[in-house]
């Protein structure tokens, strides 16, 4: 069976490792500039995103609510109370950003794209994917942030309404404007629908840049050793394995779902978002020296789950045509 290379993920390496031996570049008019060009760009992200976003998938994907339960429910109650136990281990600042940096992860909405695409592959439920997926992102702009203002300080200064309000600003009205405007621009939108995916890249990418060039110079990194990469990427696939395990047994087991609905509920239920966590980390960590170690199981869970999900998904494409003859 023969994998794609997902040259993203090559690119998010590279803008790591310019982050790395030229950081300098993000304090360039004292980083106005680079803010500037992310809010433009993450804008546009969304105003896209409304363009393309089918009203008809979304209302004909309404129906199956258990599926959508178990969904929503898995991305934003599961994920966070599978890894909040672990705050009482916490013993020290280095601890502290490991733990948190993973409870951003725990706590974000799931995958647009990649979820509908890996459903469509494995033969699921695909108006249901789309659905959960387009709800997800929305419903996260107000959960996520909400379990963050648990363990982040927003009470001072009125961060907590900034980092709402920054929010609304660059994907909410975004988003509600690309649907006035679909039906004149949703053509076009379509028709370029692969260049806009990677114009989003390019602006997670900066993003990425920005928050890791910060934090190389701000020093943080040299206060963690080898051996935390290591436990990043054993947490990463300890939780993807406790996710993916638990949506398994609880939609064939216990709720008897339909394969279909099945494929969709594990495929978007495990997922989540780069996109968003970029946007978001972009508001909940301003000027926080360690914005680069919250994006790092992020970025690696991202990974995982598109290598992992991509060989279950032709899995369950394979078994189907092996059904179907």
């Amino acid at each position: 069976m023969k994998l794609k290379f997902d040259s993203f993920l090559l690119a998010l390496l590279i803008a790591i490792g310019l982050a790395y031996f030229f950081p300098q570049a993000v304090l360039f008019q004292d980083g106005k500039f680079i803010e500037a060009v992310t809010t433009v760009g993450v804008s546009l992200i969304f105003f896209f995103y409304g363009l393309k976003l089918s009203i008809t998938d979304i209302k004909y994907g309404l129906k199956n609510w258990k599926l959508h339960v178990v969904v929503q429910l898995t991305t934003f109650m599961l994920f966070p109370l599978l890894v909040l136990p672990f705050k009482s281990f916490v013993a020290n600042a280095v601890q502290e950003n490991f733990w948190l940096s993973f409870f951003f992860l725990a706590a974000l909405p799931s995958t647009v794209s990649s979820s509908v695409v890996m459903v469509s592959i494995a033969k699921g439920n695909v108006p249901a994917a789309i659905f959960n997926a387009s709800v997800s992102g929305l419903i996260g702009v107000i959960v996520t942030p909400l379990w963050m203002s648990l363990f982040l300080d927003f009470h001072t200064e009125n961060v907590f309404g900034d980092v709402y309000w920054g929010l609304i600003r660059e994907i909410i009205i975004p988003v509600i404007l690309g649907l006035l405007l679909q039906r004149y621009l949703g053509g076009w939108a379509s028709k370029y629908s692969i260049r806009l995916a990677q114009f989003d890249k390019t602006v997670i990418l900066l993003i990425v840049y920005s928050s890791f060039a910060d934090s190389f110079s701000s020093g943080v990194f040299r206060t963690i050793s080898t051996s935390y990469l290591v436990y990043v990427f054993i947490g990463v696939s300890v939780l993807f394995a406790l996710i993916y395990g638990i949506l398994y047994v609880l939609t064939k087991y216990v709720l008897k779902f339909s394969v279909v609905d099945q494929i969709t509920a594990i495929f978007c239920g495990s997922k989540k978002s780069l996109t968003h966590g970029s946007v978001f980390g972009k508001f909940l960590f301003l000027n926080n020296p360690s914005a680069g170690l919250y994006f790092l199981p992020l970025m690696i869970y991202h990974a995982f789950q598109i290598f992992l999900v991509t060989i279950i998904a032709r899995r369950y494409h394979r078994r189907k045509e092996e059904e179907s003859q």
